[in-house]
């Protein structure tokens, strides 16, 4: 019985089961931090406004003065660059303007001279042998030679008679009878005309316009 005893043997296998879990609990942990490791280190990286950061605060004092003052000075530069262009343009501008004022007024003076030329004529004509009518004819001719060379320039020449009177181009000085009910309120008389330029009233017509006295008393 004592040798029965003494001659079983007791199996390892359990204690090699426990000895083998801890390990590999041990791998698996070691796994797991790496995994950790690479996640941290991949969400960790720095971006281009942390390094701006980053350098603000740890550059030396020197240098970043140095730093700003080169900024501030191409800050300055590119003011100047901005105010001297912006200067110029001002200029040119006003010199296009102007010139484009004198081309204007060289254009109507240039359709003018002909008219001047036509009224020198006249004025050196003998009155011993120049005819009235003729002489009439000829200031008519001249007359409607410049309104057609003012007319060119834009200048529009406002003859309302005849016509509803019209208070936006026409100043009523006077009033007339009318002889009937259709002449009230028409234009009877132009004791002077009125001129456009461009759609702008220059000075109205100054004119007399019919009432008829019947249309009062009604």
């Amino acid at each position: 019985m004592r040798n029965s005893h003494l001659g079983k043997r007791h199996d390892p296998e359990p204690l090699q089961e426990q000895e083998g879990q801890p390990a590999a609990a041990s791998g698996e942990t070691v796994a797991g931090q790496t995994e950790s490791t690479e996640a941290a280190s991949g969400q960790g990286q720095p971006q281009p406004e942390a390094e701006a950061v980053q350098t603000a605060l740890t550059e030396p004092l020197e240098e970043a003065l140095k730093r700003l003052e080169a900024e501030l000075s191409q800050w300055k530069d590119r003011a100047l660059r901005a105010a001297a262009d912006l200067e110029n343009f001002r200029k040119r501008s006003f010199r296009e303007r102007e010139e484009a004022q004198y081309r204007g007024a060289g254009e109507v003076l240039a359709r003018i001279v002909d008219v001047i030329d036509d009224l020198a004529r006249v004025a050196h004509l003998d009155p011993a042998t120049t005819d009235a009518a003729a002489l009439h004819e000829g200031m008519l001719a001249i007359e409607r030679k410049f309104l057609n060379a003012l007319a060119l320039s834009g200048l529009e020449r406002i003859e309302p008679l005849g016509e509803v009177f019209d208070p936006q181009v026409s100043e009523a000085v006077a009033t007339l009878p009318a002889d009937s009910a259709e002449q009230d309120h028409r234009v009877g008389a132009v004791y002077q005309n009125g001129y456009r330029y461009r759609g702008v009233l220059l000075r109205p017509a100054r004119v007399a316009v019919f009432q008829w006295k019947a249309a009062e008393q009604a």
